[in-house]
């Protein structure tokens, strides 16, 4: 497929008049590729496929002039395209009902393919908020997932802080052109999501940052996620439209409770009322999520062994996947290796095992996940920590393995970052935690 021959056809179809995405998506349905589709407009009322004004409109070039600026614009900033039928297309783009024909990139493309979560909010928000969205950002990138915001300030300026701090890195969707620097007070997080994030937008070279822009734009960060955390909102705020087209594509709401009489919580509070899931840390997403998350992770290329992601709250020091970053600093260096049962308080139930699937008769684990069982079973409950020492593996990819593990019901996570292995029996999920002094 000749690339540029594809990236102009968009153009074409994109600056036809009132030709929209639910028509190019109906075009692409039958063609084989955005040139044929172009090349056919006069063909399209008889399949049924556009009106006769459209396809006129088509056939006789109307959008050749505005096609032809925008090429030679993109051309001159060297921007990287990905057409409909580029393999890099997201293919949950395609299922939306008005999905873009092309998206400008900068960055990691390989990130479309990770499994996302959303992180929204407002502008001005909270100290609380702010904490919160970093948090529960950067657990859940730790683990391989993607966080997708709109690179505004406030709460989406520290959800990309926190996907950026981790394996699964962040992309932003913009409002505007890929060469527009908006907004300017988020120019170092742009920065770092050009060299270890991903950024996205349909809009052409040159284009503002207008109100308009932006539900476009919000319908773009929610069908790349599997669900949406609405981290702080007012009751007026864009974060909801991003909330309500996410339910509107089937993905998962997520809201984050603020104190009562907060006017930037009762956005969170309404959604919540609605039946949005009300959430307060990562592990709380990955329940929800968790058999969503089992199956996108499962096609997560290995690390290498000095591939590694730096815990912290900058930006600039994080590696996407498949960049070499420094090496986190282990804290237990040259102690002595502790026993299973060391940080248990004096008097102290042991943890309540609980049943699940028996890992030993289970043909889907793959060998990462055996060798990490083979090592966690038969203890009464293992640290993260140890684990990673014991198999000599580094934090991402063991908390990769848990979750995949722990969604599977094969293992149970202990506050604390303790893990223990279920008895092999009946499959039980439940999303309660069993503390360390719960009665046995």
């Amino acid at each position: 497929m000749d690339q540029d021959k594809e990236y102009f056809a968009c153009l074409a179809l994109r600056h036809t008049p009132r030709l929209g995405p639910k028509v190019w998506k109906s075009l692409f349905s039958h063609y084989s590729s955005a040139f044929e589709t172009v090349q056919s407009a006069k063909s399209w009322p008889g399949l049924e496929l556009a009106s006769r004004p459209l396809a006129r409109d088509c056939a006789a070039e109307v959008w050749r002039t505005a096609a032809e600026e925008e090429y030679r614009a993109a051309r001159r900033a060297n921007m990287r395209v990905i057409t409909w039928f580029d393999s890099l297309y997201p293919a949950a783009l395609r299922e939306i009902d008005d999905p873009p024909c092309l998206l400008y990139v900068s960055g990691d493309v390989s990130l479309l393919a990770n499994p996302g979560v959303a992180v929204v909010g407002a502008r001005e928000c909270t100290a609380m908020g702010l904490e919160a969205t970093r948090r529960i950002s950067a657990r859940l990138s730790r683990i391989g997932i993607t966080i997708v915001s709109g690179l505004a300030l406030g709460i989406d300026r520290q959800a990309h802080l926190g996907g950026l701090s981790g394996l699964g890195s962040s992309i932003a969707v913009l409002g505007c052109g890929l060469d527009v620097d908006y907004p300017y007070d988020n120019l170092d997080v742009r920065r770092a999501l050009d060299e270890k994030g991903l950024v996205v937008t349909e809009f052409g070279p040159g284009v503002t940052p207008r109100a308009g822009n932006f539900p476009f734009r919000n319908r773009i960060i929610s069908a790349l996620s599997l669900g949406v955390l609405v981290a702080e909102a007012a009751h007026n705020s864009g974060s909801l439209i991003t909330a309500r087209l996410a339910a509107e594509q089937g993905r998962e709401v997520f809201a984050l409770p603020g104190p009562l009489g907060q006017p930037s919580f009762t956005g969170c509070h309404r959604l919540i009322k609605q039946g949005a899931a009300l959430v307060e840390d990562a592990e709380d997403i990955v329940h929800i999520l968790r058999f969503d998350f089992a199956r996108e992770l499962a096609h997560i290329p290995d690390l290498e062994p000095d591939e590694t992601v730096v815990d912290g709250a900058g930006g600039g020091n994080a590696s996407g996947p498949g960049k070499k970053g420094r090496k986190r600093k282990d804290s237990t260096a040259g102690k002595p290796e502790r026993q299973v049962h060391e940080g248990q308080e004096a008097g102290a139930a042991r943890p309540r095992r609980r049943t699940g699937p028996d890992w030993r008769t289970d043909a889907s684990l793959g060998v990462e996940e055996r060798q990490l069982m083979e090592v966690l079973d038969g203890t009464d409950r293992m640290h993260i920590d140890t684990l990673g020492r014991t198999l000599g593996w580094d934090s991402p990819r063991v908390s990769r393995v848990l979750l995949v593990l722990e969604v599977r019901g094969i293992v149970h996570q202990l506050p604390g970052m303790w893990y223990l292995a279920r008895e092999g029996g009946s499959d039980n999920l439940s999303s309660d935690r069993a503390g360390v002094g719960e009665e046995a």
